[in-house]
């Protein structure tokens, strides 16, 4: 029974590879990564390896490389399986010697047709086996002149000549023996070179895909640096914008913190209005009864006067009544009446008096805080202009 290696790290693939390959009647031996298919190809010998070209620790290409390089296992077809096929990938597979490429996911029986296929072409390939060679009889095993012979006297003269020519021939075949194991060591090291010429091979196909891609990566390299660049600078610009935004975020504090202490302005100019318009009102009332109080001391002048020419009047009256001494008690009685009438009037000129001095002072007070608030109001309007 052939056994195939199946190489894949998806279970998935692993499993459906191995339901296909036992039906065709093929033994199966599956790995999850490149490493355990090194593992299996250390201790055996499949007749046919299916790799994934992408795994986590080694890649189809290096398992493919592996095999190429390795005496024993040099011939063993590889089919290299991936779930995308194009022209980097068909160059990787030819460059690592590979045997054939096939798409995931298998349609129908594709890889059981491949692997079969590969099998065929390996059989058919296969050399005859050659016949073993018969192994050299030792010198010393061969039949000397002077054993089993009898020779006569008059022979011993050809006898130590053929002798003689026997042990040259011995020497000789000392010497091919001697140069044929120094050809088997030779071969044995050229042998090696071969391996190591074919592991060379591998190394230089694989650095010459490596080189392939320099120019790819120096491409990437710059593309990245000019990302990178552009990065730079927009982070430098973006920066900058945010140093700008702070400034404009903290002007904009300024003019909120100016704008507060203007409408606070405002509201205590509208309060000192308020107030002018409540003093110009209480203003008014004040001088309405100052001029009321100054009618009322008119009036109680008036009145004044008038008692005082009554006065006179009384006076002369009296004087002309001091002579009629029936009128001494009731002139007496006038004159007390009189005398309270004037100390009342004289009473209501002084508070109207009083009133009027009290009034003028109110008057001048107010007026000295009208004018401090208008000088306040004009104080408090330049500030503002000036903002």
């Amino acid at each position: 029974m052939a056994k195939i290696l199946v190489a894949d790290d998806s279970i998935a693939v692993r499993k459906v590879a191995e339901r296909l390959l036992t039906e065709a009647g093929l033994g199966v031996t599956l790995a999850a990564n490149g490493e355990e298919a090194l593992a299996v190809l250390s201790k055996d010998r499949p007749d046919v390896i299916v790799s994934d070209v992408i795994m986590p620790d080694k890649s189809g290409y290096e398992i493919c490389t592996f095999v190429r390089g390795h005496a024993m296992l040099a011939a063993t077809p590889v089919l290299l399986i991936s779930g995308i096929v194009n022209d980097e990938v068909t160059k990787q597979a030819e460059a690592c010697r590979a045997d054939g490429i096939l798409k995931k996911p298998f349609q129908g029986t594709a890889l059981k047709d491949r692997v079969l296929e590969l099998l065929a072409k390996r059989q058919a390939q296969a050399p005859a086996a050659k016949p073993e060679a018969t192994p050299a009889q030792p010198a010393d095993s061969m039949p000397r002149a002077d054993h089993g012979l009898q020779l006569a006297d008059g022979d011993r003269g050809a006898d130590r000549q053929a002798a003689g020519k026997l042990r040259e021939v011995e020497e000789q075949l000392r010497a091919e023996r001697a140069r044929g194991e120094h050809l088997a060591k030779r071969m044995a090291e050229l042998e090696g070179e071969a391996v190591r010429s074919k592991d060379l091979a591998a190394k230089v196909a694989t650095l010459e895909r490596q080189a392939a891609l320099v120019p790819q990566l120096e491409a990437a390299l710059k593309a990245e640096r000019d990302a990178a660049s552009k990065l730079k600078h927009e982070a430098a610009a973006w920066q900058e914008a945010s140093g700008r935004v702070s400034e404009l975020e903290a002007a904009l504090q300024a003019e909120r913190k100016a704008a507060a202490q203007l409408v606070q302005q405002v509201t205590d100019l509208e309060r000192a209005a308020a107030r002018v318009a409540d003093l110009e009102a209480k203003l008014t009332r004040e001088e309405q009864r100052v001029s009321e109080s100054q009618q009322k001391a008119q009036a109680t002048e008036a009145a004044l006067f008038a008692e005082q020419q009554r006065r006179t009047e009384i006076e002369r009256r009296f004087t002309e009544a001091e002579g009629a001494v029936t009128k001494v008690p009731e002139l007496e009685v006038l004159l007390a009446t009189e005398r309270e009438r004037n100390g009342l009037l004289a009473r209501r000129v002084a508070e109207a008096e009083t009133a009027t001095q009290n009034a003028t002072k109110r008057f001048e007070d107010m007026a000295r805080k009208l004018g401090e608030i208008a000088g306040l109001a004009s104080q408090l309007g330049s500030g503002k202009g000036q903002s």
